[in-house]
C-alpha cells in the first residue's frame, strides 16, 4: 500500500490543492458580491433568475471549499458582507450596467471558471478534491450552456467575425 492510498480525507493536500481550494472560495466570495449588485442593475427576469442561480451556486462552492480547508487546518479568507437590495430606477442612467453587458460578464466568467476547474482536477491527487472541482465544472457548464441560450433569444450574444461564405476551392 503506498503513503497516499486509503482514504483521501486522510490524505494531506499538497500546495497546488491548497491554492486552489481557497483561490476557488475567494472567487466565489467575489462572485456573490459582484453578481448582488448585478441584481441590483438588472431589469430582465430571465437574467436575474441566472444571477440567483449563480450566486446560489457561489455560496455553495465557498461553503465546501472553506471546510475543506478548515477540516485541513488552513484558515479562510474573510467573509464579505451581503450587498443591500437597490431598486433600479434609483441608480443613474450612466452609472447602470446593461442588461447585455452584465449577460455578457457572467458569461465570461462562467468560461474562467471552468479552466479553473479542470486546472484544479488536472493537478489535485486527492479523488475527492478533484471530484469537487469536477462538480463544479459540470455546473459551471450547465450554467454556461443556459446563459448562452438567454444571450441568443434576447439578441444580446456578439459572436465573434462568421465564415458565412468559404472560399473557392482551385
Amino acid at each position: 500500500m503506498g503513503i497516499l492510498s486509503g482514504n483521501p480525507k486522510d490524505e494531506p493536500m499538497h500546495y497546488g490543492e491548497i491554492f486552489s481550494v481557497w483561490s476557488a472560495s475567494i472567487v466565489a466570495r467575489g462572485a456573490v458580491s459582484c453578481y448582488q449588485a448585478y441584481l441590483n442593475h438588472s431589469g430582465d427576469k430571465d437574467l436575474k433568475k441566472i444571477l440567483e442561480a449563480l450566486i446560489d451556486q457561489a455560496k455553495l462552492e465557498i461553503k465546501e471549499c472553506d471546510t475543506l480547508l478548515t477540516d485541513n487546518g488552513i484558515p479562510t479568507a474573510p467573509i464579505m458582507p451581503d450587498r443591500p437590495s437597490a431598486n433600479l430606477e434609483d441608480i443613474p442612467v450612466g452609472a447602470r450596467f446593461s442588461d447585455p453587458e452584465i449577460a455578457a460578464k457572467i458569461a465570461a466568467d462562467t468560461s474562467i471558471g471552468l479552466v479553473a476547474c479542470s486546472q484544479a482536477m488536472g493537478q489535485t491527487i486527492r479523488e475527492d478534491i478533484g471530484a469537487l472541482f469536477a462538480k463544479y465544472h459540470i455546473t459551471k457548464t450547465a450554467l454556461g450552456l443556459r446563459i448562452l441560450q438567454m444571450t441568443k433569444e434576447k439578441g444580446w450574444l456578439i459572436p465573434p467575425p462568421l465564415q458565412v461564405k468559404r472560399p473557392e476551392e482551385e
